[in-house]
């Protein structure tokens, strides 16, 4: 049986470096910051930390963020935050080349934040937006074209008219 890291609770844990990207990296290596399991963020916060990742090329840990808000915020919350992270991973993997996985997440995402409810607490999370570019991205995908880093560019919130 392999022994792997766990947490108090017994939860299994990867403390090994990761790189941009979020691969594992051998022991020892310098990798990226790690966001901390126990992140515990307003919303806004949460929103505006995830989008200087996404920004910097950081979409996995950015992912982290948001499923930390989605394990963290109330329950009528949470298909929102958890959405938001099914985009990040599927930006993710977008970034590692892995068309399969980024087209099933994105597919997820999709779904999940166009089933978020209208009159639900939003955070000024652009949903529609979100969506939107979800849908490019997948047609992309499907379409086997090249997606540059500035495709990849994206923003959460709406924007103030």
């Amino acid at each position: 049986m392999i022994s792997r890291d766990r947490d108090a609770a017994g939860r299994a844990r990867n403390d090994r470096p990761r790189d941009r990207l979020g691969r594992p990296l051998p022991p020892g290596s310098a990798g990226v910051a790690r966001i901390p399991d126990d992140l515990e963020l307003p919303p806004q916060q949460t929103l505006t930390f995830a989008q200087q990742l996404l920004d910097d090329g950081l979409a996995f840990n950015a992912h982290e963020v948001l499923e930390a808000a989605w394990k963290n915020r109330p329950v009528a919350e949470r298909m929102l935050w958890q959405g938001l992270a099914q985009y990040a991973v599927g930006i993710t993997h977008i970034q590692r080349g892995n068309a399969k996985g980024a087209a099933t997440l994105l597919r997820r995402a999709s779904e999940r934040l166009t089933a978020y409810p209208a009159n639900a607490q939003h955070h000024d999370v652009d949903v529609t937006g979100v969506v939107a570019h979800a849908q490019r991205l997948l047609a992309a995908l499907d379409a086997q074209t090249s997606i540059t880093d500035e495709q990849l560019r994206t923003s959460l919130r709406r924007t103030s008219a």
